[in-house]
């Protein structure tokens, strides 16, 4: 099976980017929530393990970084003459929800979240690239490349968190559980042009 980026099982469908480009309003504005969504997710972690203090240090200025994406992409949309609208029901993460493990240790329950969080990173990073390889729109496509960059950092840091709460072959074990069950997910997934994943 063809590998695509940070180890990730599947390739988005081809179909995505081509419809994305021309529903570059629907793609921004559901990226403006994951951004939200993706900052609201590390305070969620920071909220729920207070005491885990190198998870603080790592995620307190990645929750900064999401928000600033956010007010990055809402400026994007109103250059467009766009406005944010409704958010929408985001079925990929609600589907990769279910790949975690609801039992176990503290400190288990703590890597499955971070497993899934650089999950959405991994693939977010993918199609932040796709966008920025293929879009006509170069101002938006080179926002995207540095959106790309920084993704593959919290990719990074999520992972490598998960390293310290666990021994790293269960980490990567688990990692690549993960990996197998979101190809799966990828492959049912209806391609739509109002998702960013």
């Amino acid at each position: 099976m063809e590998k695509t980026v940070l180890g990730l099982q599947l390739p988005t469908d081809p179909r995505w980017t081509n419809i994305a480009e021309k529903s570059i309003e629907d793609i921004l504005v559901d990226h403006a929530y994951c951004e939200q969504k993706a900052a609201s997710s590390c305070i969620s972690l920071i909220v729920q393990f207070p005491d885990k203090s190198e998870m603080l240090d790592v995620l307190a200025p990645v929750v900064a970084e999401e928000w600033e994406h956010f007010e990055r992409v809402l400026k994007q949309l109103k250059k467009r003459g766009y406005s944010l609208g409704k958010q929408r029901k985001d079925e990929y993460v609600a589907r990769l929800n279910d790949i975690i493990w609801k039992g176990g240790s503290r400190d288990q329950q703590l890597v499955e979240k971070l497993l899934m969080n650089a999950l959405i990173e991994a693939r977010s990073c993918e199609r932040f690239k796709l966008l920025w390889k293929n879009l006509e729109d170069q101002e938006l496509a080179e926002f995207y490349h540095e959106l790309m960059i920084s993704e593959a950092g919290h990719y990074a840091n999520f992972l490598d968190l998960a390293k310290k709460y666990m021994p790293e072959d269960y980490v990567m074990k688990r990692w690549k559980e993960f990996l197998v069950e979101e190809a799966k997910i990828m492959e049912t997934l209806e391609v739509r042009a109002d998702r960013m994943h």
